[in-house]
């Protein structure tokens, strides 16, 4: 089996495991104390969360407070939704879901144009009753890398809060300004089940679930300082590897855009996180492909939405029609990918591709 789906989620560093394990047992098997709790095990478990907030903390901008939530939908939703106010929320039209759909519930909404390249243009017309701008860093699906920092003046100079979905590229390029920014641990060899939003220094919001508060007054419920110590650990980990990571994810892409000559990329080739490859073929059945090719695992989209049936809407807004993006596929690697690994599924991948040409 070969795992190319690191958009989708990462393998759990060991570093990340056993951060958790030691607070799951602990030395003497008191690791399972309650971090709210003010006796000695619920001091240990506080100190650790502190210890990870700060881990976490260190690779956002200075000026601002780390939020444990459970996911980057959960930071998400309490960005948007927290922040009500007069006004709209003007979001890209490649964002995920969690802020597409929030932004619509939550009430006024604009979507904000894409070129063929997947960029987000910040010189486009804002309308004025724009009160929050949300703009991802890094694509899930495509890989493209926004010009966060323009669009991060263009708040500023609108008055607008600045929301930026950090999720991809937390822990692999340096986090852009902004006032709010969520992000999820799974995505960087972190545990799943725990992310975080960080809000900026003067930034208000309001409690989006009534309860304990534990959270800063902005998020109820007990936190778990297992699943919190490894997404401090995968941080620290991520900021001591960051440019070798980055390296190794380059010589990759480096060598899959040679393996997949020939094929279509979906999105700039230059702005972009060199750890996604989107491509596509005309004709190719991905269904069929993924069946063929069971032992590499890679995507036709994005998990979230892969079993709607529906075209991608980050491929159809720059411009693809439905065949086209039905005929992409999408390959993530990182930190413990091979070159082998990439030769020998390019391989697999490319020679079920022409069977179907073949055979159509």
């Amino acid at each position: 089996m070969i795992y190319l789906d690191y958009q989708a989620t990462t393998p759990l560093a060991p570093e990340a495991r056993e951060a958790m394990l030691r607070q799951m047992d602990g030395p003497d098997g008191t690791g399972f104390g309650n971090p709210h709790s003010p006796h000695k095990f619920g001091r240990q478990a506080a100190a650790a969360i502190e210890l990870a907030r700060e881990r976490v903390g260190a690779l956002f901008p200075p000026g601002g407070q780390v939020i444990f939530t459970g996911g980057a939908t959960e930071a998400l939703n309490l960005a948007i939704r927290g922040s009500s106010g007069e006004g709209a929320v003007a979001f890209c039209a490649l964002e995920h879901s969690a802020v597409g759909d929030t932004a619509r519930d939550a009430g006024d909404h604009h979507v904000l144009n894409v070129g063929a390249d997947g960029i987000c243009d910040p010189a486009q017309d804002l309308p004025k009753d724009t009160r929050m701008i949300a703009v991802m860093q890094v694509n899930n699906e495509i890989g493209v890398v926004q010009p966060s920092a323009d669009w991060h003046a263009r708040a500023r100079q609108s008055g607008a809060l600045f929301l930026v979905d950090a999720v991809q590229a937390y822990g692999k390029v340096p986090v852009a300004q902004a006032d709010l920014i969520a992000v999820s641990a799974h995505k960087f060899h972190g545990p799943k089940g725990i992310g975080a939003l960080w809000v900026r220094d003067g930034v208000d919001l309001k409690q989006q679930q009534t309860g304990g508060g534990q959270e800063a007054g902005l998020r109820s419920g007990t936190l778990s300082p297992a699943l919190i110590a490894g997404f401090g650990a995968a941080a620290q980990l991520a900021s001591e590897r960051m440019d070798e990571d980055a390296h190794h994810a380059q010589q990759l892409w480096a060598r899959m855009r040679t393996l997949f000559e020939g094929w279509e990329l979906n999105g700039s080739a230059d702005a972009r996180w060199h750890g996604n490859l989107n491509i596509r073929k005309d004709g190719l059945d991905v269904a069929r492909l993924m069946s063929d090719c069971r032992t590499i695992m890679f995507s036709a989209g994005s998990a979230c939405g892969s079993g709607s049936g529906r075209p991608s809407h980050v491929l159809k807004a720059i411009g693809l029609s439905d065949a086209q993006a039905k005929s992409s596929i999408r390959l993530g690697w990182g930190r413990y990918t091979s070159m082998d690994d990439i030769e020998q599924a390019s391989a697999i991948i490319k020679t079920a591709a022409k069977e179907q040409d073949q055979w159509g």
